[in-house]
């Protein structure tokens, strides 16, 4: 690439922003679209609360896994051939999905969907990053954070309505016809590479990366449903930890590793990275949870949970181009600390939500201040990870910033399952012993308290008892609904605070010269 001025923009400006903002949304549109599904999913395959988590667990975790190695393909291969690849995986697995007759089934198809967006969602913002330049970068990333941002948060209110109109399985075959728009202008895209990487991979790293993920999420998973002191939770949790030590280590010593660990001596690089993990792991969480409560115990059909979250889909699609300039105008730090404290204030507001209510006076409230701060946030952040690197390394960091996200959020759910069960099980079990329900009874509920909100009553309780029982049951989602939204809080008002420590207004960066070479702010 030759060098560009400062307002550079290419040529098919237009088509490539719509080639990169289609294909980035098929990624991003699945991992919202499904959530609202989630609900009749469990009661169509009859699966326990794990079984849905590992529904989306499984495409998170192969994403996190693998984004960083889709970066690096795509600087050594070139970024708009993976991208088209991964379009394709991404589309195929669709499919499969689309039609899986099982739960298994359903999960590999997800594994599937996982490889192929961790090829094609580093390459957008990577192919972006090589073709604009100054304040054209800004504008193009703010545009695709805008759109990006919509189409993710449209995605449970489309779901909502496919689901209840078809079936879950619409959710999958919306991807075809979008997948065939993205490949059609692609065709305008021009091609970027690294000219200075080899066609070395660190499958070690990979591999390493993906058995810590992997490890973490089994162990956190099987925590929740056998406790801290089962042996598989303790291996499961130890291997984590040695295969993520391994990874340091091989990165260390690699010539080519998947990960430069020497970006992370600007502060601002590892500030941006930290308080992604934390404020997608609470965001993750918190969404997740979401539809469980609205569906089941609110009593909202599929299109009204989805169309719940439209508040914060319209916030986000209107000012995201606008938030792509708050760095040019206060620099990076203010809006990365206070868009953070605002989506904490957002998660206090949902632990408020009770049984019942008016959704203009209990999740209305909670949306709007949670699209007011991604809104302050994703722009700003987005642009923060990509200055603070010099240009070769766009898809690296672009793939480092993408896994820290999906990764937040594959640990975050696990993690939050513990807290969820835990506070259901012990107030359900402390409000069973003010009813008067028969043992056998008493013995199949506790065999079904595994699918939360979803327990089946049993079919020897009369309407009374039935009645009570549905109550507790609420009752006690809802107590660990307000637990792990609470939790979801305190980690993004801790990312805010990391990001008044790390982020610099300006800071070295790799720019391989002797001197340093200060970030290029927007405006």
């Amino acid at each position: 690439m030759t060098d560009r001025t400062d307002s550079a923009t290419p040529e098919n400006s237009g088509w490539i922003l719509v080639a990169m903002i289609l294909g980035s949304s098929l990624a991003f549109i699945d991992g919202t679209v499904v959530h609202v599904a989630l609900p009749f999913l469990q009661a169509d395959l009859n699966a326990s609360a794990t079984g849905v988590q590992w529904i989306v667990q499984a495409y998170s975790l192969f994403l996190a896994s693998l984004i960083l190695v889709g970066g690096s393909l795509g600087d050594r291969l070139g970024r708009r051939r993976l991208y088209v690849v991964g379009v394709v995986i991404f589309t195929v697995a669709s499919i499969i999905a689309a039609v899986a007759p099982n739960l298994e089934t359903l999960v590999g198809a997800r594994v599937l969907q996982g490889v192929g967006g961790a090829m094609l969602i580093p390459g957008s913002l990577a192919i972006i990053s090589a073709l604009w330049s100054g304040t054209a970068r800004g504008a193009a990333i703010g545009t695709w954070a805008g759109f990006t941002s919509i189409t993710s948060a449209i995605g449970p209110a489309l779901g909502g309505f496919l689901v209840e109109q078809f079936s879950w399985r619409a959710v999958f075959w919306i991807n075809v016809p979008i997948a065939i728009i993205v490949v059609i202008a692609c065709a305008k895209v021009p091609e970027t590479k690294d000219a200075q990487a080899t066609g070395r991979i660190d499958w070690p790293g990979a591999a390493l990366i993906t058995l810590a993920l992997g490890s973490a999420v089994y162990g956190f998973t099987e925590a929740a449903a056998s406790g801290w002191t089962d042996t598989v939770t303790l291996i499961a949790l130890a291997g984590a930890v040695v295969s993520g030590a391994a990874f340091v280590v091989v990165e260390r010593r690699t010539r080519e590793p998947m990960v430069e660990l020497s970006l992370f001596r600007s502060s601002t690089f590892t500030g941006a990275n930290l308080l992604t993990l934390l404020l997608y792991a609470g965001l993750s969480a918190g969404l997740y949870y979401l539809p469980f409560n609205l569906v089941q115990v609110q009593g909202y059909g599929a299109t009204a949970a989805g169309a719940a979250v439209l508040p914060f889909a319209l916030i986000m699609f209107a000012g995201s181009r606008w938030a792509g300039g708050l760095i040019g105008q206060f620099g990076a730090r203010l809006p990365l600390t206070v868009g953070p404290a605002v989506v904490g204030v957002a998660f206090l507001i949902f632990a408020i939500i009770g049984v019942g209510g008016s959704y203009w006076i209990s999740v209305f409230p909670a949306m709007v201040t949670l699209g007011i701060g991604m809104t302050i946030t994703v722009a700003p952040l987005t642009t923060t990870v990509m200055n603070a690197v010099d240009s070769r390394h766009s898809g690296l960091a672009s793939g480092i910033n993408n896994a820290v996200s999906r990764a937040g959020g594959v640990l975050a759910i696990a993690v939050f399952s513990i807290l969820m069960v835990g506070t259901f099980s012990a107030s359900l079990d402390e409000d069973l012993g003010q009813l008067s329900l028969p043992d056998s009874a008493r013995a199949e509920i506790a065999m079904s308290q595994d699918q939360l909100a979803a327990l089946p009553t049993p079919e020897s309780l009369d309407a009374e008892q039935g009645a009570g029982l549905r109550e507790s049951v609420e009752g006690a989602f809802v107590d660990g609904f307000r637990a792990v939204m609470i939790g979801c809080a305190l980690i993004a008002f801790l990312s805010a605070g990391i990001a008044a420590v790390m982020v610099k207004e300006r800071e070295a960066v790799d720019c391989d010269t002797p001197s340093p070479c200060p970030i290029s702010q927007p405006g």
